[in-house]
């Protein structure tokens, strides 16, 4: 390592005490961290050193170029995703990621456009029904279920039946509470031990559902994932149900979440509604990323912008922060969708936009998600406008940045 490094510009003790005394949440520590010591800054929540990263070009030397030095260490989904490809890391990550990925680019997304448009039309004909009827209708709730429509479609081949969305709920509550979960594994599964077992029985009865069925013409992920049990022994049916679970998560709480937002985006900015579907996308992910922070763990001292990293450093990559930079983006806290318009200037560095993740661990449903969003949006947006009657009046920050309220409504 040269000599001429110099150790990463550190948030003061005191600060971090003023924090912890007001119990407000990490991301206000984060943006304290940002706005006082910059885009490497280090501070201390207990033993072990953290590193915050929001400058783009540190963003793409941890996730992008150097995901070997920075990795993932136990995910807190895991009581819930178990060794899925989201928590799961080495020589397995590597194996089941090349399983998965085939699914999601090129010719496998176009295997799944039916099933996204099936699911889009299904949401729609409930729209025109409550816009006829007049009815008050929550949309985060059927954002949700669109969502979660869509990937059991793409997972099975099958439509999602009323029983299993109520079922599939317990994955929506474990998320919900892994905030307040206790430290202690075990603890926190005896905690949602409950909901965790009906996940189970959900996904050991699409297993069994699927390899009743047999190969079909259009075959499903799950199809997939049972071809390859069939020929490697690691896929075991527990693995089987941890990429299944897996997918559930990551495939509907996101894009159940950045549509939501979206919608009450619209609500604030009615002139926004001509913009291009795929802008609306991009710029209500740019405030509101599916991941809004990706911690990583150094393995090795590493050298970023001449500041010294230390082995064993938690590093906190926050995509929430750099995307609300106003050194990257003007007036950031304002929406404005023709950011992303044809012809538009945004910022050139890979890192300063980065709402499914970078690198090698970036979201492989990245175009699935803007697939379904998009084509739902097509759908929706003509039919009318929204009227809310209550609207959260803050983000909850877990898994996702999630609208924490209802979100009761009528389509006019």
């Amino acid at each position: 390592m040269s000599t001429d490094t110099r150790p990463v510009p550190e948030l003061a003790p005191e600060a971090v005490e003023q924090w912890r005394a007001e119990g407000v949440e990490l991301i206000e520590l984060l943006g304290r961290a940002q706005r006082g010591v910059g885009g490497l800054a280090a501070f201390r929540l207990g033993p072990t050193p953290t590193v915050l990263v929001t400058d783009p070009a540190a963003v793409q030397h941890v996730l992008g170029r150097h995901p070997d030095r920075y990795v993932k260490r136990s995910h807190r989904a895991r009581m819930l995703v178990g060794d899925g490809v989201l928590s799961a890391t080495g020589d397995a990550w590597k194996r089941q990621r090349r399983l998965l990925q085939s699914q999601f680019t090129g010719t496998g997304m176009r295997r799944y456009e039916q099933r996204i448009a099936a699911a889009a039309r299904r949401t729609a004909e409930r729209w025109e029904g409550y816009r006829r009827s007049g009815e008050t209708f929550d949309v985060g709730e059927e954002m949700r279920r669109f969502a979660l429509d869509t990937v059991w479609r793409a997972l099975t081949g099958l439509p999602l039946e009323d029983r299993t969305d109520r079922e599939l709920r317990a994955v929506e509550r474990v998320v919900a509470a892994m905030p307040t979960l206790p430290t202690d594994a075990a603890d926190a599964r005896d905690a949602v031990a409950e909901d965790l077992a009906l996940v189970d029985a959900v996904a050991r009865g699409a297993i069994e559902a699927a390899r009743s069925a047999g190969p079909t013409e259009d075959p499903g992920v799950l199809r997939v994932l049972l071809d390859a049990g069939a020929q490697h022994p690691e896929y075991t049916d527990r693995l089987i149900r941890d990429e299944l679970v897996t997918l559930l998560v990551a495939g509907h709480e996101t894009t159940a979440t950045t549509l939501t937002w979206l919608f009450l985006l619209l609500d604030r900015h009615p002139e926004a509604r001509t913009a291009d579907p795929q802008a609306l996308v991009s710029e209500t992910l740019r405030l509101y990323p599916s991941a809004w922070l990706l911690p990583r763990h150094a393995v090795e001292d590493d050298v970023i912008a001449g500041h010294r990293i230390a082995a064993g450093t938690d590093v906190l990559v926050c995509p929430y922060l750099v995307h609300r930079d106003p050194a990257l983006w003007p007036d950031p806290e304002r929406f404005d969708p023709a950011r992303f318009a044809p012809g538009s200037e945004r910022p050139g560095h890979l890192g300063a936009y980065l709402p499914f993740g970078l690198g090698a661990r970036a979201c492989l449903g990245t175009q699935f998600a803007l697939r379904e969003t998009t084509s739902l949006l097509e759908l929706l947006l003509p039919m009318g406008v929204l009227e809310f009657h209550a609207k959260p009046t803050r983000a909850a920050y877990s898994i996702t940045v999630r609208p924490d309220g209802p979100t009761p409504a009528v389509l006019r």
